[in-house]
């Protein structure tokens, strides 16, 4: 049994604030200001462990050099890769260019060189996330590239007297890749075996929640991580490793629905999970004092829980209801890109990302709409007042009640109806109305809407004043973004008002 610590939360470079961090003097966060937030996430906010992206983003590649030196006295007391965890985000060689994995990895190699030489005993960076995983071999072939580095040996270079293993957390992030995970990790762990003549001491699997809600809608995405965690179970039993999953989940329920106001649920709902994300919106868009309690309640809570134990009957129902939720989000979605790409123009940057275009349904055969990245793609709907929860939800529940499966989808997805009745409260029923006259596509959303509260008999819409205020402006929005004018401040307005951009 390994001895590390598993931190219970993460923080995340996600660029989903609407408001500015309570350390820095704009909304907008440079990469040289991500060290800083880097430190604050660790000593401030108690966070353990904190994500250094280098997918699809620009990065600070000095970032162990500037940390060890600027806040010497506290990386002794709290060393990194012993009590505090700086996680590398390596970009996936299959999508980025492979130059950029290269420099992920001399970062990786030369940080523990730097490391020792100031007189620190572990290793800063030893483990890394694959983000796009979607086979053992993917894994594998990272682990060897990083052997390969550190095993040259030259006298002005001495790679091989640093860290000589990488750890690789495997980033799922499609509806079936993480449904079927247990099976890219069976297969991890052989090839390991035979390759490294060892069986990995430990794993953390790590299921995305944005992309594949904005691939295949909110109800898909969190049956199957329900699955993928009961399947887990099993599977540690079976190989005799220990796994620890991660999930990324943002404020928004389509994103995952983690915020200060929701921890009690979301403890609930993701038991079985070792680490959350706290990505942006959490940390900036609430006030610091919540924002501290609620950190230390995940911190706190998270570790003793365990994840709902599915028979193979449930999964089964799963795997058959998938389709009734997916068909009807991916066909209306794809009507409906040209407006949501239209207005996510407008949406305000948070970080240095390099462009970067999301393909959606890129391997489902399901044509091929470009739509932008998760959070600005959950703004502009949010924005309009039509929140993407609901999109395909209500026809989905509507068919899978036909063959009986909206008992074990309630069952299993915890708090459905909370989430749907907390996206509701930012519906603008008078927008959608006014789209459905143009298109068939905003009436297939209207349907959904009246599916959701025929089924759960609620009515979806603003309840408080803040609701109220957000209508008012996603109204304001539809109209300006018609008349072909700036919406972004508009935009932002709307973040502020529920504490998250997208």
């Amino acid at each position: 049994m390994h001895l590390r610590k598993i931190p219970a939360t993460m923080a995340t470079q996600h660029p989903d604030n609407a408001g500015k961090p309570y350390w820095h003097s704009r909304p907008f966060v440079s990469s040289i200001a991500e060290i800083r937030e880097s430190f604050l996430c660790f000593s401030d906010l108690h966070i353990d462990e904190y994500n250094w992206d280098w997918e699809g983003k620009f990065v600070d590649e000095a970032v162990v050099d500037r940390l060890l030196h600027q806040h010497f006295s506290y990386f002794k007391k709290h060393p990194l890769g012993k009590d505090k965890f700086l996680t590398f985000r390596f970009p996936n060689p299959r999508v980025e260019k492979q130059f950029r994995l290269a420099r992920a990895l001399m970062v990786a190699i030369t940080s523990s060189q730097l490391a020792v030489s100031l007189g620190f005993k572990n290793d800063p960076i030893f483990e890394a996330i694959l983000p796009l995983t979607e086979t053992a071999g993917e894994i594998i072939d990272i682990q060897q590239a990083f052997n390969s580095l550190v095993g040259i040996e030259h006298k002005l270079l001495k790679l091989n007297q640093s860290i000589k293993y990488m750890e690789i957390i495997p980033l799922f992030e499609q509806v079936l890749t993480i449904i079927n995970s247990d099976k890219i990790i069976k297969e991890y762990v052989a090839l390991h075996k035979k390759i490294f003549g060892r069986k990995p001491v430990y794993l953390r699997p790590y299921c995305a929640r944005s992309d594949p809600a904005l691939n295949s809608g909110i109800v898909p995405t969190v049956l199957a991580l329900k699955v993928a965690l009961s399947k887990y179970k099993d599977l540690e039993r079976e190989l005799e490793i220990s796994l620890y999953p991660m999930l990324g989940t943002g404020s928004l329920p389509f994103r995952g629905g983690l915020s200060p106001d929701s921890v009690d649920l979301s403890l609930k709902e993701y038991a079985g999970v070792k680490t959350l994300i706290i990505q942006s919106a959490f940390r900036y868009d609430y006030p610091r004092k919540k924002v501290l309690e609620a950190i230390m309640k995940i911190n706190a809570g998270l570790p003793k829980t365990s994840s709902l134990a599915l028979n193979r009957k449930k999964i089964k129902s799963v795997y058959s209801a998938l389709p009734y939720f997916i068909n009807p989000y991916r066909a209306t979605i794809e009507k409906t890109a040209p407006l949501i790409n239209g207005i996510s123009r407008y949406v305000a940057k948070r970080r240095e990302r390099m462009l970067h275009i999301g393909l959606f349904g890129y391997s489902r055969g399901v044509g091929r709409v470009s739509l932008p990245r998760a959070i600005t793609f959950t703004a502009a709907l949010y924005s309009i007042g039509v929140p993407p929860e609901l999109i395909g939800t209500g026809r989905g529940l509507r068919s899978a009640s036909k063959k009986g499966f909206n008992g074990n989808i309630n069952s299993i997805y915890l708090h459905l109806k909370e989430d749907l009745i907390k996206a509701g409260l930012f519906l603008n029923k008078d927008n959608l109305s006014a789209l459905s006259g143009k298109s068939n596509a905003w009436q297939e959303i209207a349907q959904d809407v009246q599916e959701i509260e025929k089924i759960f008999k609620i009515e979806l819409g603003p309840q408080q004043n803040n609701h109220k205020e957000h209508k008012k402006l996603s109204a304001t929005i539809l109209d300006r973004f018609q008349n072909n004018k700036n919406i972004s401040q508009l935009i932002t307005l709307t973040g502020h008002l529920r504490h998250s951009l997208g």
